[in-house]
């Protein structure tokens, strides 16, 4: 069964655009649950039934997985046999019965205006891998890109002059956000290094941030990164890359941005998706008027 995976993926990329993080989650999800099928002794499509999807997530369970990843997982196999359906590759869907397991109401985490100040503080000095830092966290904070985003970011994307980048989001999606004059002179900065600069240096690299053997950054070398200023800072909460994009949308917010302009600088699809930001907005205003108010 797994040369349905292969279609399955090449489907996924030409009709639903998806970015290649995206597809590599897929594909580990639909793997697992295919390799749950062979050991189950499962190796025709039309002997898959529901209890064999439902044993599947028992197991994942059983595995530790909480529940949000078990969620993905079984959405990852919902819209696998929904393409075979589409296909005529089999004759029902044994994901229509299964119910998605519950999710616990989890707000994304966010820092306060003095622990970002701190963090976007943490790179100090002029020496080259600070500068590019301070650029990196600056243009995180002032933009709310993904970390995706940030790192395939190319120096024809930045309009300094203009004060916007162009970046290409979920669904190759592109979308104009400001930079901001903080992150505008972070830039400036890094684009003066030698090894930054858009010339012959670069080698015909065209990303805007390099790591120090040159090449493009990556995510994961990224979030090693923030984790490493966030500790120069004194912050010692789990924090990510995520959590600057969070913490963005939630101080726009909370300073009078309209949801609408929030939701067009993040990217989302659906306007819901940005109101959770609201219910952060809310919790602290009403932890604020418990503190100071006479009567809270």
């Amino acid at each position: 069964m797994n040369e349905f995976l292969d279609i399955f993926l090449a489907w996924l990329l030409v009709e639903k655009g998806l970015s290649r993080n995206t597809l590599d989650a897929y594909s580990r999800d639909i793997c697992a649950y295919l390799g749950f099928l062979e050991k189950s002794g499962i190796t025709e499509l039309s002997r898959i039934k529901p209890t064999d999807v439902a044993g599947f997530i028992a197991d994942l369970r059983a595995a530790g997985l909480s529940p949000r990843s078990r969620a993905r997982a079984l959405s990852a196999i919902r819209m696998f046999h929904r393409f075979l359906l589409i296909e005529h590759h089999c004759d029902a869907n044994p994901t229509s019965v299964i119910e998605s397991p519950r999710l616990p109401g989890k707000l994304p985490a966010t820092l306060s205006k003095d622990e970002v100040e701190a963090l976007l503080a943490s790179p100090v000095g002029i020496d080259p891998i600070n500068v590019r830092d301070r650029a990196m966290l600056q243009l995180l904070y002032a933009t709310g890109l993904r970390v995706s985003e940030l790192v395939a970011l190319k120096i024809s994307d930045i309009n300094l002059s203009a004060g916007y980048l162009l970046t290409s989001g979920k669904g190759d999606k592109e979308r104009l956000v400001p930079i901001g004059e903080a992150a505008k002179v972070a830039l400036e900065e890094y684009l003066q290094l030698p090894a930054a600069a858009p010339d012959s240096e670069r080698k015909g690299r065209p990303y805007l941030f390099l790591s120090r053997l040159g090449e493009r950054m990556t995510r994961q070398a990224f979030w090693n990164i923030i984790k490493k200023r966030a500790l120069q800072a004194g912050i010692r909460s789990g924090i990510s890359p995520h959590t600057l994009r969070h913490s963005f949308a939630t101080h726009l917010l909370e300073n009078g941005a309209d949801l609408r302009s929030v939701q067009m600088m993040l990217g989302h699809a659906d306007l819901a998706t940005t109101q959770i930001y609201t219910h952060i907005s809310g919790d602290r205003l009403k932890k604020l008027h418990k503190e100071i108010h006479p009567r809270g």
